[in-house]
């Protein structure tokens, strides 16, 4: 099964892109269980909690990928975990920089700051000078994993073009 993981910073279209790609080759997609979590919470998140998000997530991706049909969409990895507590908290879980390293995807779609950005209790940097400073952050990250990575950017329908050109040409090799 391919697997393909839409990244980026906050506000970037990655829940739409992954529901509208997973749409596209009747597949299933992971949303970010750290949203569904946050929901729940009734207090502030701390840094152990991102130890949960982090299980969370790969507990939905498991239970989505049973019920795929070749493609797997994950709105998120674990890297996204790790990059906003080191920002926020100065390090990692080294348990979650496990799980990172245990993981493995065909694909990352990185979505650029070009959407603009839409208000939401969970998301916490609107500036456009930390936007594009975690967009490179998670650039630095795909270029670094070793694994296919396209930089998605325009409207939404060029996302999604660009989005199932990547995954159509995985999909042929």
């Amino acid at each position: 099964m391919l697997k393909v993981v839409v990244i980026g910073p906050e506000s970037t279209g990655k829940s739409t892109l992954s529901e509208r790609l997973a749409g596209h080759y009747q597949t299933m997609w992971v949303p970010e269980y750290a949203r569904q979590y946050l929901d729940e919470l009734s207090r502030p998140y701390e840094q152990q909690d991102l130890l949960v998000m982090a299980e969370g997530q790969l507990g939905l991706e498991e239970e989505r990928a049973a019920l795929a049909n070749g493609v797997l969409v994950c709105d998120t990895d674990l890297h996204v975990i790790k990059v906003w507590s080191e920002h926020k908290y100065g390090d990692c879980d080294p348990r979650i920089l496990e799980m990172i390293a245990m993981r493995r995807y065909d694909l990352y779609l990185l979505t650029y700051i070009d959407i603009p950005w839409e208000e939401d209790p969970q998301r916490e940097h609107p500036d456009p000078t930390m936007r594009e400073y975690f967009y490179q952050v998670y650039k630095d990250i795909v270029v670094n994993s070793g694994v296919p990575w396209v930089d998605i950017r325009g409207s939404y329908e060029e996302r999604l073009q660009r989005a199932t050109e990547a995954v159509d040409k995985l999909l042929k090799l």
